[in-house]
């Protein structure tokens, strides 16, 4: 198969409120929302607080510190795309600052993840423009 008939991952939507998350995801920081208004910490990037509904939000620089709060290990690719990562794991982190997202354990094998397991953000480049954070064992 050649480059070109590579399958592609899938890659996240890129909206107007999104763009900064992602253009600082490429330089290799993890961002938040925080609200001016009530303090709330939120991810993913909106256009409204989910504790208050205001739109006086800030970017917060996360430390990239988390625990695994759940997972699945993929053992069977959802495409071609994904075949030469299985199995892979998928899993909630629960961030320190508080919220939770959605990510891989990378770095370390799939049955070592365990729930409450810390992790530190890492950043995989899967396009020019993307590089979507991973998580691995801290």
């Amino acid at each position: 198969m050649s480059e070109a008939d590579t399958p592609l991952k899938a890659h996240p939507p890129v909206s107007p409120e999104s763009v900064e998350y992602w253009e600082r995801c490429a330089a290799g920081k993890l961002l938040l929302q925080r609200c001016r208004t009530c303090g709330n910490v939120q991810f993913y990037p909106r256009l409204l607080c989910t504790a208050c509904a205001s739109d006086e939000l800030e970017w917060l620089e996360a430390s990239g510190s988390g625990v695994v709060k759940s997972f699945s290990i993929i053992r069977r690719a959802v495409s071609a795309a994904y075949e030469p990562d299985v199995p892979y794991v998928v899993a909630l982190i629960e961030l320190a600052e508080g919220p939770t997202m959605m990510s891989n354990v990378v770095d370390c094998d799939a049955e070592a993840v365990r729930i409450g397991l810390p992790v530190q953000v890492r950043f995989e480049a899967i396009s020019d423009a993307i590089s979507l954070p991973v998580f691995a064992p801290a």
